[in-house]
Parts: C-alpha cells; sequence; structure tokens
C-alpha cells in the first residue's frame, strides 16, 4: 500500500470515538494520512519532508 505495507498506524491522543480523526504511518521516505473511521476509503501519501513541514505550520499558530 503505497510505500506503508508495515507501517503501524498512530491515531491521535486527542481523538475520541465521536470524533471524525486521522491517523498517521511513518516510513523511511513518506507519509500516510487516512481517516480513521474510513480506513478503506483511501490513503493520503507525502514525503516526509512535506508531512514535517505541514507539522511545524500547524505547530507555530
Amino acid at each position: 500500500m503505497n510505500g506503508l505495507p508495515r507501517a503501524s498506524w498512530i491515531k491521535s491522543s486527542h481523538s475520541s470515538s465521536s470524533q471524525a480523526c486521522v491517523e498517521v504511518a511513518m516510513a523511511p521516505e513518506v507519509v500516510g494520512i487516512r481517516d480513521t473511521k474510513d480506513r478503506d476509503g483511501g490513503t493520503l501519501v507525502v514525503p516526509r519532508a512535506r508531512w514535517a513541514s505541514f507539522v511545524r505550520t500547524v505547530r507555530s499558530r
């Protein structure tokens, strides 16, 4: 699956069963992002550098 066959998926500790949340999987060169409640609905895969930039931006707000 998009370079993520053995990756472990991680759901945010801020998630609850009543919220729409995402989970991520880290691979050596990419990060997978998917909907926690629709895991078969598709996976967005981005380069790790792009993910790191996104996280930095979100944390700085």
